[in-house]
């Protein structure tokens, strides 16, 4: 069984609510059920964690050092300027997937770079709630494999 930590930021919590024209309707508890049927598919157990504050993020990705094989992450705000949650997932050197509900590259400016990404494995970004699904497939791809070397 391939274990991820699903890992969300600041906000993420009022999906659904805050700002639907930009990033949907669907909630965060929606989004995790999506997650687990599409990851009972695929061969995976998920864990979830939200939280607002940057050194939970960072506490969170430490434990999961030795108890799951990869994170899929949306760092929200913090995908822009969090170098300790970038050199977190680098510490635990698990495969990452970076999501966004967005299409961070089209929004403003500053919301274009992502310190996250060069730690990552890869960014899906644009595709609203599926895009989890979609960064959940690729990282159980990476995962497999890193098993197969």
């Amino acid at each position: 069984m391939i274990r991820i930590a699903v890992i969300n930021g600041p906000n993420l919590n009022l999906l659904g609510v805050r700002e639907p024209g930009v990033y949907g309707r669907t909630s965060l508890p929606e989004i995790e059920a999506r997650l687990r049927e599409a990851a009972a598919g695929l061969g995976a157990e998920l864990s979830f964690f939200q939280s607002n504050h940057e050194g939970a993020i960072i506490d969170r990705i430490h434990a999961a050092l030795g108890k799951e094989d990869g994170i899929l992450i949306n760092p929200g705000a913090f995908t822009h300027y969090s170098y300790a949650i970038r050199d977190a997932i680098q510490a635990v050197a698990l495969p990452a997937v970076e999501v966004h509900l967005s299409n961070i590259h089209k929004r403003e400016p500053f919301r274009h770079t992502s310190v996250i990404a060069p730690a990552a494995a890869g960014q899906i970004a644009g595709f609203g709630p599926y895009g989890y699904e979609l960064g959940l497939m690729a990282l159980v791809n990476v995962i497999r494999q890193t098993r197969s070397e």
